[in-house]
């Protein structure tokens, strides 16, 4: 029997992740876990500041706990994270290794700018599994953003 895969996907707000994610759920087939759909699903689409790290790994860790018992029965899986940080992707890396599956890497480039104006655009008419995000929010969550790098394996795919 092959390994399943974690098709994890990093890119940044409006850079297209959920719906390469939804694609690569169809075309595999695969389970596909996006975050932001249990987050919104749970604490609303508009959470305080100082709750939504905590909310944030709470959906996290029950994600993953999902995701490992689905590769353990030779299933792959989307993770429509974004993996914003080196240290998170070798989290993710570890933890799909751990599962007895092989993980996998999409890098989904987009411009800044795009990505803003999906974001923006998204937020005025806010669909029921999207978390509100207005410019404050999207320039401070990018001072977070890594972008892959050397030494980093993944597919690349333009998104603008």
């Amino acid at each position: 029997m092959n390994k399943p895969t974690a098709h994890l996907l990093h890119g940044f707000i409006g850079s297209g992740k959920t719906r390469f994610a939804r694609k690569l759920e169809n075309e595999l087939p695969a389970i596909r876990y996006t975050h932001d759909e249990w987050m919104v699903l749970l604490y609303g689409q508009n959470q305080s500041q100082e709750n939504f790290e905590q909310n944030y790994l709470r959906i996290s860790e029950l994600i993953w706990r999902q995701a490992a018992k689905v590769l353990r029965t030779g299933t792959d899986v989307v993770l429509d994270f974004g993996f914003w940080t080196k240290e998170s992707r070798m989290a993710a890396k570890e933890k799909t290794i751990a599962a007895g599956a092989i993980p996998k890497f999409y890098n989904l480039n987009c411009d800044k700018d795009i990505m803003l104006k999906r974001a923006l655009e998204r937020s005025e008419d806010l669909p029921s599994d999207s978390l509100y995000i207005d410019e404050n929010a999207f320039n401070t969550l990018f001072a977070q953003y890594e972008a892959m790098g050397p030494g980093e394996e993944f597919e690349s795919y333009s998104t603008d």
